[in-house]
């Protein structure tokens, strides 16, 4: 669709001073409707020349680049030393040599430490999220994290990839995605304790507030897991509103907490399900499952009868 921009402070005729006034996109111009004076005949038309009678083909005609990302070092924004001069026509031999020296100093000159740093940190975030199957926001998030970390030239000494993966991690809980380190270091093959290291150093340096997880997140991917009906997920969600009620979210593991609802929801309504299959989905022993189990049942006053025939 074409788009015509006039000026938007011709509010007025100037022949008579009426306010009617109407503006004609074909022509381009702008007429009084009483006395037909025309204010403006020349107006800029900043759409394309393509005329398109159907909308996917006219969003296909487009001649923007990629869109502007943090994942990307240079946001997408680079621009490169070509073969071809302003006509498109092949250099000489001569200009082939001048060009490669200008294209060696410019890569010299671009490509520091913490370039390097940063090119291959990004890249990591970008291959950890696609492997993890996340959105295009938190890798936006932990792009956006990683930056800040490199731009206070505290790196030094700290392995890329975990930081990378708890940039991640960090991302996630930002915005509300459910997922555990201890997943995120089995996909990655790498050590939970020096993701948790890079994590703390993360919120120290950048000083960030931990965001509180919510737990209830947790709860819709262990029913999803265990394949039970939506009704385990309701009441699940209840013991654990119940369970702030009490105060038994401060301080302890939003995960184990999550799980141990699930446990205790599937039992209620009937649904065969063990200790060790659930700490197995959610990463936890069953020790946990069976603490927060209890604490629960204790703290909630669950009154549980049994028919017998």
């Amino acid at each position: 669709m074409s788009r015509i921009i006039h000026d938007e402070t011709v509010t007025k005729c100037p022949e008579c001073g009426s306010s009617n006034l109407l503006f004609d996109k074909l022509s381009g111009e702008v007429v009084c409707v009483d006395c037909g004076y025309v204010i403006v005949n020349v107006t800029a038309d900043l759409g394309p020349e393509w005329r398109s009678f159907d909308q996917d083909r006219d969003g296909k005609r487009v001649r923007v680049g990629a869109p502007v990302t943090l994942v990307m070092y240079d946001m997408g924004l680079s621009t490169k030393i070509g073969w071809k001069d302003t006509k498109g026509t092949d250099v000489s031999d001569i200009q082939v040599e001048t060009l490669s020296a200008i294209k060696r100093c410019d890569k010299m000159t671009l490509m520091n430490g913490t370039a390097r740093s940063s090119i291959r940190g990004l890249s990591e975030i970008a291959a950890i999220c696609l492997k993890l199957g996340l959105p295009t926001n938190i890798m936006e998030t932990a792009s956006l994290i990683y930056r800040k970390v490199v731009r206070t030239s505290v790196m030094r000494g700290r392995s890329i990839r975990n930081t990378a993966a708890a940039a991640v991690y960090l991302a996630c809980k930002q915005c509300g995605i459910p997922r555990m380190l201890s997943e995120i270091a089995a996909a990655l093959n790498l050590n939970k304790k020096e993701i948790t290291k890079c994590y703390r150093f993360l919120i120290s340096k950048l000083n960030i507030a931990p965001p509180s997880p919510d737990t209830k997140l947790y709860v819709s991917r262990f029913v999803n897991n265990f394949k039970v009906k939506g009704d385990v997920e309701r009441l699940a969600v209840e013991l654990l509103e119940h369970a702030r009620a009490c105060g038994l979210i401060d301080g302890r593991g939003p995960v184990g907490l999550a799980a141990a609802a699930t446990y205790l929801a599937a039992m209620l309504m009937g649904y065969k399900l063990t200790q060790r299959e659930v700490a197995e989905v959610a990463r936890v022993t069953e020790v946990t499952i069976r603490n927060r189990y209890k604490e629960l049942l204790t703290n909630i006053r669950i009154r549980i009868e049994l028919e017998t025939e």
